[in-house]
């Protein structure tokens, strides 16, 4: 992937890089979820790497709709009244993720056993999934649409530059 940003401002549609910002949190569910399927991942507890990875993951996560019920909704309910219903329905979907990411937490901080992490983290991807399709399909005009403010300012997170590793994202 080219990097799509630069330190002295936006150079492609924001729409874009919602959409980059999305694949990204994408493949970090499924690193995470593969990860409770290795030997010492998902058994009667969590390995420390794995927990810090999972927290990791769900701050990152939090912080993406944070920033997008902040920055980039509130703009567009501006900018663009006639999304305000749809911008109503995904700040609602960023609630239910929320309470999902509580009880990740919530598991990850006890005696955590792999398959009750893995039945939370399989709902988070379905949820995520559908809210990631439907805010994409129809939000990715109006945010081209927009100018000035960069990703992490409008959408909670940068775009990843090539292919970082968690750590360094977070």
């Amino acid at each position: 992937m080219y990097p799509s940003h630069s330190p002295a401002g936006r150079l492609t549609a924001l729409g874009t890089q919602l959409i980059e910002i999305h694949h990204w949190l994408r493949e970090e569910l499924v690193r995470l979820r593969a990860s409770l399927d290795a030997p010492d991942g998902g058994g009667d507890g969590l390995s420390r790497e794995l927990r810090a990875h999972c927290v990791g993951f769900c701050a990152a996560l939090q912080r993406h709709h944070t920033g997008e019920d902040a920055g980039a909704f509130q703009v567009l309910a501006e900018q663009a009244p006639e999304l305000r219903p749809v911008l109503a329905a995904l700040s609602e979907d960023h609630r239910a993720v929320a309470s999902i990411l509580t009880r990740v937490e919530e598991l990850v901080a006890g005696p955590a056993a792999g398959p009750a992490v893995r039945a939370e983290l399989d709902g988070l991807a379905a949820l995520m999934e559908s809210h990631f399709s439907y805010e994409e399909r129809k939000l990715v005009a109006a945010l081209d649409a927009l100018t000035g403010g960069t990703a992490g300012e409008l959408l909670g997170l940068d775009v990843p530059d090539g292919d970082p590793t968690f750590e360094e994202r977070i």
